[in-house]
């Protein structure tokens, strides 16, 4: 995964890259469930689809991390895989597959509470594209 945390003060911030805007909410998405568990250890099972849309390209990523931090926190489900189906004016489809908890399987690493618009970017350079992301804790 390309990625790498940023932790401001009270929350908890990563650096996204990807080489496209697919790659970059793929990668957004596998490193919000790497901070909640070690995702080495969840096995790919059920697909889920899952839609999001925005009015730019940061709040479409706030609210696609939204959706996914809900298989967790509303579904005890960890998603070990994600492909962005289509990526299109601030609208996104993606498939997820997913593992239901298992404690005596998986280690969690700590809690994301909400995917938050502080220092929310997102942002296109010449060798691809890169988000910062803050989570609160």
């Amino acid at each position: 995964m390309m990625y790498r945390r940023i932790d401001p003060t009270a929350d908890c911030g990563i650096q996204v890259f990807g080489k496209d805007l697919k790659a970059l909410f793929e990668n957004a998405g596998l490193a919000l469930f790497d901070l909640v568990a070690d995702i080495r250890l969840v096995k790919p099972g059920p697909e889920y689809p899952v839609q999001a849309s925005g009015s730019d390209w940061p709040d479409l990523m706030v609210n696609w991390l939204r959706e996914l931090l809900y298989f967790w926190s509303g579904k005890e489900l960890l998603v070990k895989e994600i492909e962005v189906l289509e990526i299109f004016e601030y609208q996104l489809s993606a498939r997820i597959r997913v593992e239901p908890f298992d404690a005596t399987r998986h280690r969690l690493n700590q809690e994301i509470k909400a995917v938050t618009y502080h220092r929310i970017q997102v942002t296109h350079l010449p060798t691809g594209w890169e988000a910062i992301v803050v989570f609160d804790v």
